[in-house]
């Protein structure tokens, strides 16, 4: 039974009566937005009395317990008595990855409207889940829906300091390797602080078709045909959609070649685009056998290639522009009350 109530701080909660006290607290189902929860009772004395549930929910981060103490707490989830396992969903607007306890109490509506309740069960720890592919679908579909018309692009580029692409070169494999992707973007993404690759991007000025010479990344620049990265062999998947309280929006798509570590991780976690029609990024070939490359004009593309990449496949030179460090997108937050990127689970 999924059917749930709010408790008022002004409904009346008697003293500690002699229910019996929730015991063995389980948790399992556990999406982005809801889980199971179900316990014993082992203790018969006062069994026939229990009309309702009370349950506490808190992110772990928080220290100050909300228990039901008079007039401190707005409100609480009441749930009838149902048979267990219960469903909890969306009465707190559980977030994705998120840590939450909880714990539990019987209670025993009073003809007054007041309740008589046992002490507090034991406090379980856990934490729910990614975004599946429900959900990831519902981000696409808002993804598609603004990335604009497709603009023709030649090459892929990666914006670092001087030191980056020294070290790279100074190491025996002179090549850049995948490190794990960081937390920006949605906090329900199935690729954040576990995907490795290698960020690229391949957006153009309109009016010059070619790479901007600004970058909040660095001042040097390491471009590569993408043909290279983005091919035949290559599957593209949609990892993200995002913004940072500004008007512009990212997009973060996964380039793995088919049967890579990559690859197997991506399949099954994210949808999969087709390469040569999707809304985004495109690889086609033309009539003559060579490839053409087309990327969405209206949001900012990431793209993460999920393996190394020789330097010498590519050049790196310093830009003229400058770095615009209020772009940078290193552990940036989602603004979670942006209606044109966000879906109705957590942010």
């Amino acid at each position: 039974c999924e059917l749930t109530d709010s408790l008022s701080a002004d409904s009346g909660i008697g003293d500690v009566d002699d229910l019996p006290v929730p015991q063995q607290i389980r948790i399992s189902n556990i999406t982005c937005d809801s889980f199971k929860i179900s316990w014993d009772i082992p203790d018969s004395r006062g069994r026939e009395r229990i009309t309702h549930y009370f349950i506490d929910l808190n992110k772990k981060e928080n220290e100050k317990e909300n228990k039901f103490k008079h007039k401190e707490i707005p409100t609480k989830l009441v749930a009838k008595a149902v048979p267990l396992p219960m469903t909890v969903r969306g009465h707190w607007f559980l977030s994705p990855r998120t840590e939450y306890t909880v714990s539990v109490q019987t209670a025993a509506k009073q003809p007054d409207g007041d309740y008589a309740v046992s002490p507090w069960s034991e406090i379980i720890e856990f934490c729910t889940a990614d975004y599946s592919a429900v959900h990831l679908n519902q981000l696409l579909q808002k993804a598609e829906a603004i990335a604009g018309r497709m603009l023709p692009f030649t090459v892929f580029y990666r914006n670092q300091q001087k030191e980056y692409f020294q070290q790279a070169r100074d190491a025996q494999c002179r090549r850049m390797l995948p490190s794990v992707k960081d937390n920006s973007g949605s906090h329900g993404s199935p690729i954040s602080g576990k995907l490795q690759g290698v960020f690229f991007s391949c957006n153009t000025e309109f009016n010059t078709g070619k790479p901007p010479q600004d970058s909040p990344y660095g001042p040097y620049r390491f471009q590569i045909q993408a043909d290279v990265l983005f091919n035949q062999n290559t599957n593209v998947y949609f990892g993200d959609f995002y913004c940072m309280y500004t008007s512009y929006h990212y997009v973060i798509l996964v380039l793995a070649p088919a049967g890579s570590d990559g690859d197997a991780f991506c399949s099954g976690r994210l949808p999969a685009l087709d390469r040569a029609n999707n809304f985004f990024l495109r690889c086609s070939e033309e009539s003559d056998g060579s490839l053409s490359f087309r990327h969405a004009q209206d949001v900012i593309l990431e793209v993460i290639y999920t393996e190394p990449v020789d330097l010498s496949l590519g050049t790196v030179e310093k830009i003229s522009g400058q770095q615009l460090l209020s772009q940078s997108t290193v552990n940036a937050k989602k603004d979670p009350s942006c209606k044109i990127c966000n879906i109705s689970v957590g942010r």
